[in-house]
Parts: structure tokens; sequence; C-alpha cells
């Protein structure tokens, strides 16, 4: 349908029109007149900007042909990055500006959780992870061992209740400790009334009485018949000690505690980009309705579990008594944040005057904040901003003019719905090497409106990859992760950040624990985030969260940054080492068994995106390993093996027989899965194994090596 100059999808139109602007009050004439001066003025700006993206990656796939067998020099290296524009001047030392930032953001360190809004009960499962069973974290997981007659079983086994309830218990004598005795010992937990409020009293099973060493640390209490509860404070993060002496639990504890609930996904990013499996108008339109009904704070999942139907709606806040005497009030979800697609893509929900399909990114912008109006305008059900703060994660931009283009997005976003300057907030991924080495002057382009950096391993590697494709073979995958280089960008994205003033205004970032079913190690490796200085960082699961809220209760993040504030700067040199190898070093099996292992991941992660819209899922690896898969995985995946096909580390042949024989693995990995559709051995009819094979094989030809373009088209022919 033509909508002034814009061709506009019907399906996309009736959601605009008839479910967003009719609650917003908005003219429709009036969007869509703003919506097309808006495309038309930054759609230029857009196309160059990946136009100096292709011109930079042929100027150095010129450069390393030119020194091909040449030992590495990197001071040429540097020197050339420099004249060409990529690596930009230093520029003077800037502090970020942002300002009305709720302190899930500001000041609270904790876990983040990253979800597809197109999942309406996984977002909403997402949103209402603020607050988390300890007990049942720890008892579902391999945290609490499965020997010495603890396995979880088909019912409640006391055993391994009782090593939870011990775990439980050495937690809270580290996060808040008393002043004598442990919390195992405790009989009684008292609220003792006083003129100006309440204080806390705790007996122990030796008859002696003590409190908190901290007395600060009590936070509240509740005296609800359905919820009675103390509530501590540490770090900035709350515990709340559930009391029901008449509880299954609390009937084996002498102080009647039935569950230990944390505060644990302080925030979630709703994600419209590399979890999600959005490639037409529809798919859209399904992403948009989700995150209007997350603002809204009406949004419902209806569903079937364990023979029952079950409807998920967002949690409410919780209400408690402050140790002060007055009333307290907590949020009961996550603060959310929404990622918006980058500056590549393109979608048919809406055609510019010319028929071409605009820039997803500037489509994102507009509706995500139409969306988000309501709760910007205090109308909502469930409040997410009390600053009345949007808040977009904007994912793959390269370099400082593309933030700044960022920038210019969401001030004209702004204009058109009426809306005050840096209402809109920005979070800058670090996953691009010509942002990592730009970082400072990225932020000093989103200043006052930066909450957010982080610093994403998979799709950093993939870009590292493609960006020195000619130059040299590659390193094995696992390899590549302990080279110098991926330790200095891990660590100059959190010194950048503390040096333009993040700490106390902004998150610093980490990213993604891939093993959802492998929380043991999660909590054993990830305590090394908040020690780095990241007062967030990404976890899989609402039971992650909890998990992973401990290491925040174990580390003062604020204090870790004021450390690391002293350090010298992460090498800018290791950053721009890539991690080449010598394919003459590699045995043919190990070759293979490199090759195995990319094939098989691209194969389970492609086949469910391609055949059933899944963006993100557990997918098992090669060893039957359950991992998180998004398109960051398959983007290093399929540029590692076209790099070593590039260099001749292998042929054509190799990798097409490897893709045949893995597709095999993976159908039988989901033989259980009755929608599933195999790929072998009708090889020339699955769409999806094509799909596969070609992000390898055109991996070279890929723009900045990314999958979206293969995916996105044989998504729609599948469809």
């Amino acid at each position: 349908m033509t909508t002034y100059n814009l061709t506009v999808h019907p399906i996309f139109l009736d959601f605009i029109e008839n479910e967003l602007l009719t609650e917003l009050e908005i003219d429709a004439e009036q969007f869509w007149s703003n919506l097309e001066e808006l495309i038309e003025t930054l759609t230029p700006d857009n196309r160059k900007l990946l136009a100096i993206r292709d011109e930079l990656q042929q100027n150095i796939d010129a450069y390393h042909r030119e020194r091909r067998g040449q030992p590495w020099n990197a001071d040429a290296y540097r020197q050339f990055l420099s004249d060409i524009g990529y690596l930009e001047e230093s520029a003077e030392q800037i502090q970020i500006e942002t300002t009305n930032v709720d302190p899930e953001i500001a000041t609270i360190a904790g876990p983040q959780l990253v979800v597809p809004v197109s999942n309406a009960r996984f977002a909403l499962n997402a949103a209402n992870a603020r607050w988390g069973s300890l007990y049942d974290a720890l008892y579902g997981t391999d945290v609490i061992p499965s020997d010495a007659g603890r396995a979880p079983g088909a019912s409640y086994n006391p055993q391994r209740g009782d090593s939870v309830i011990e775990y439980a218990a050495e937690f809270l004598d580290r996060a808040v400790p008393l002043r004598s005795g442990s919390h195992k010992d405790v009989v009684a937990y008292n609220i003792d009334s006083e003129n100006d409020g309440a204080s806390l009293s705790i007996e122990l099973s030796d008859g002696s009485d003590t409190a908190l060493g901290n007395s600060e640390q009590f936070a509240g209490y509740t005296t609800n018949d359905d919820r009675r509860a103390i509530l501590l404070k540490n770090n900035g993060l709350h515990i709340e000690i559930q009391i029901d002496p008449d509880h299954p639990i609390g009937k084996s504890s002498a102080a009647g505690v039935s569950d230990i609930v944390l505060e644990s996904a302080i925030t979630t990013i709703q994600d419209c980009e590399d979890s999600v499996a959005a490639v037409d108008a529809g798919d859209k339109v399904g992403v948009y309705r989700n995150w209007l009904g997350l603002m809204r704070g009406t949004l419902t999942a209806t569903f079937n579990k364990g023979g029952r139907q079950l409807t998920r709606e967002l949690n409410e806040d919780r209400d408690y008594i402050s140790a002060a005497g007055g009333a307290l009030i907590l949020p009961g979800r996550s603060l959310m944040l929404v990622r918006n697609v980058g500056h590549l893509m393109t979608t048919d929900a809406v055609r510019d005057a010319n028929g071409d399909e605009v820039f997803e990114g500037i489509l994102d912008a507009v509706v995500t904040t139409a969306c988000a109006l309501i709760d910007i305008h205090d109308r909502a059900q469930r409040v997410n901003s009390h600053t009345g703060s949007m808040y977009i994660v904007k994912p793959k931009m390269h370099g400082s003019a593309e933030a700044a283009f960022a920038d210019r997005l969401f001030t004209a976003v702004e204009d058109m719905f009426g809306l005050d300057r840096y209402t809109l907030k920005i979070g800058v991924m670090d996953e691009e090497r010509r942002t990592t080495v730009n970082l400072e002057q990225c932020i000093r382009e989103v200043r006052h409106r930066l909450v957010f950096i982080n610093t994403g391993f998979l799709d950093r590697t993939g870009d590292e990859i493609h960006t020195s494709m000619v130059a040299a073979p590659m390193l094995r995958k696992e390899r590549i992760k302990e080279q110098p280089w991926i330790l200095a960008y891990e660590d100059r994205n959190v010194d950048v950040g503390i040096r333009c003033g993040l700490p106390g205004r902004a998150q610093i970032g980490k990213g993604m624990w891939p093993k959802p079913d492998e929380m043991l190690q999660m909590v054993q490796q990830k305590h090394a985030h908040p020690q780095a200085g990241a007062n967030c960082a990404w976890v899989p699961s609402p039971t992650a969260a909890t998990l992973h809220a401990m290491h925040y209760h174990d580390v003062n993040v604020a204090a870790v940054q004021k450390e690391l504030a002293k350090r010298e700067m992460a090498s800018l040199d290791d950053i721009l080492t890539p991690p080449f190898g010598d394919p003459k070093n590699l045995a043919r099996d190990d070759i293979q068994q490199e090759l195995d292992n990319n094939a098989q991941g691209i194969l389970g992660y492609v086949v469910r995106w391609i055949d059933q819209g899944v963006g993100c899922s557990k997918v098992p690896d090669i060893k039957h390993v359950g991992l998180m898969e998004d398109r960051a995985t398959l983007r290093i995946s399929s540029q590692h093996i076209a790099n070593w096909l590039y260099h001749d580390v292998c042929t054509e042949a190799m990798v097409l027989e490897t893709f045949r024989r893995m597709a095999t693995v993976v159908d039988e990995q989901n033989a259980d899965d009755p929608t599933y559709q195999n790929m072998a051995p009708d090889f020339d009819n699955s769409i999806a194994f094509k799909a596969a094979c070609d992000l390898a094989l055109k991996g070279c030809e890929q723009p900045n090596g990314y999958t979206e373009p293969l995916l996105h088209e044989y998504r729609r022919l599948k469809k």
C-alpha cells in the first residue's frame, strides 16, 4: 500500500495504524509523513557508511596481498591503518555526560539477560528474572553434585536439599556475615520494633544472640501472611530470606527458612537482532508487537507445561517495610533495554520512493521508540524506566562515524515524537575491530546518550578473521582465544570505559556464558567478569542469572573499577596483531577435526534458523554439549572455514564432504523433534544445507563476514 512516497507492507501498516498509533493518539498521516522525511534524510548517509566499510576492507586486502609472505611489521601496519582512516586520530580525553539514567544501569552491578523478543514466553521469563530462588537454582543444576545420594530424582531428595541449604548458608556468610556464628546455625531471625523503625536480631542454635556484622545491610522486612521475609542488601543487590515454618523446606529449617531469593537479572536486553530470525514484514510485526506489549506492561504468554495450561505475565513490584519504618517498593522486573539491528540490513516492511527496501536499523529506531512512548509518558501498567528514558543497544557499528550516525538517527526520532533531547539512550557494542581501536572516539560521538559498552568475543573474532582474511591463515578457534589480541581487547574496553567516566553512569559489560547446562563451570569461572571491572555480564537463563548474582556479592565492582583506573591502558599494538597460524604445523587429522567442529556447529544452528525460524537456541555441539548459539557464533565458524579455504589449508571438496557427513550427525541430534526436517541424504533439496554451505564457501565475499544476508535470503526462500 502506498502512503505518501512510501510503499508499506499491509501487515506492517495494519500493526502501525490499528495497534500502535491508536493507543498513542498519534495521527497516522503525520506518522507516515515524518517517517518518509526521516528515511529520505538518513538513507544516503547510511549507504555512504556501508560504502566506507567496503572501501576500507578493499584497501586492507590490497595491503596484505602486496606483502604476502613478508614478516609481520606492526609499525608499518599501524601507519597504514592511520593513512587510510581506519585508525582514527586520538582525541582529547572526554567524560560521558549522560543523565536521567535508572540505577539498574548507573549504579547497580549485576547479571544481564539477552533474550529474543520474538518469543513472548522467553521475553517474559527474562523480564521477570529480576528475582530468583537460589534454592531452586542450586537444586536444579550441577552446582550441587549428584554423588553420595544427592541425585535430583523425580521427587524431592532431602540429602540434595541439605547440600543446597548448606551451600546457600555459606553464601550468606560471605555476603551478609554475622557478628558471630554462621547463618547455618540460625534458629530465628527476629524483627525488633524500635521508635524509628526496626532492627534485626538473630538467635543461634547454641542459645546465643547475634546480629549482622554490618547493621546497615538490614534493608527491610515483610509481615504478609503469604510472604514473610527478611530483606538484606550487599553491594547494591538485595537478598530476601523467606520464612515459612509450614513450607516443606521451611519445616526442616530451625529458623523456618523456606527459600533464599536473590535479586538476579538487574537488566535484560530484549533482542531484535542476533537471536531473532526476522526476515520480512510479518516477522518484524511479531517482534514489534511483543516489545509493545512489554512497554505497555500487558504482554502475556499462554503455554502447556506438565499437562497444565499456564499464562505468564509481567511480575508486579515487591512491597516491604523498610528498616527505617516506611514503605519500600522494589522493582519486580528487570530494567529492559531493546537491541535494534545494525546499519547493514534492509526490510520489506517499508520501501522508499525508489522502491528500495528501507534500512532496518532506521525502522527499528522509529518503531521500538514509538512502542516505548507508553512507558516514557508513564502510562504503562508495569513501569520499565522510572526516569522516562528508553534504552537502545546498537550493535555492529564500525568506528566513530557510524556511532555519530546512530546519534543523528536517535535525534531525528526524538524530534519525530516530540521527546526531550537525549531521552533515547544508547548502548554501544564493542564487537567490531574498527570500533575497538577507536572506542574512545565512538564514545565521544554519543557521550550525551551512552549507557552501555560491552565486549563480544564471537562477533569480534568473526570481524578479526574477515578483516585480515587475505593476510594469512588463522589459528584453530580454541587457540585464537588464547592470543594477546583478545586479552588486550577485553581489558581495553574496560580501560576506555573507566577513563571516559562510565562508572556511576553506565554499564561496562562482558559477554555470554555459552553453556546453559554447565552451571558449575559458570559459577567457578564467571567471577572473572566482575573481577575484570565489568558491572554487568551476559547469562543464558534466569537460573544462570541467579547463580551469577552471587559473584556480584563477592566482588565490589565499583571498588575494582577504582583500582583498574590506575593501571596502564591495554596495548593497541596487541589488539592490531591478528591471530595468524601456521598450517604447516597442523596434521591432516587436526585440520579435519577443526572442519568437523565448525561445520557441525554451523549446520546445527542454521537448520533451525532456516527451517523453523529460530534465531537462538541450545544447539548440541559435536560432543553433544548444549551451547547457546546465535548469529555471532555462526559468524566466527563460517569465517574460519572461509579463511582456511582461501589459504588452501583445506579444499572445497574437503569442506563439502565434511558438511555432508556432519549433516547426518545433526539430523541424529534432532531425531526427537517432530517438526525437524532432515538434511541428509537429499542435500540438493535442503535449503538449510545449502545455506550452511554457502556461509562458508562464500564467506570471503560477505560484507564484514556477516551471516545475515545469506540467512535472510534462504529463510525467505524457505518461507
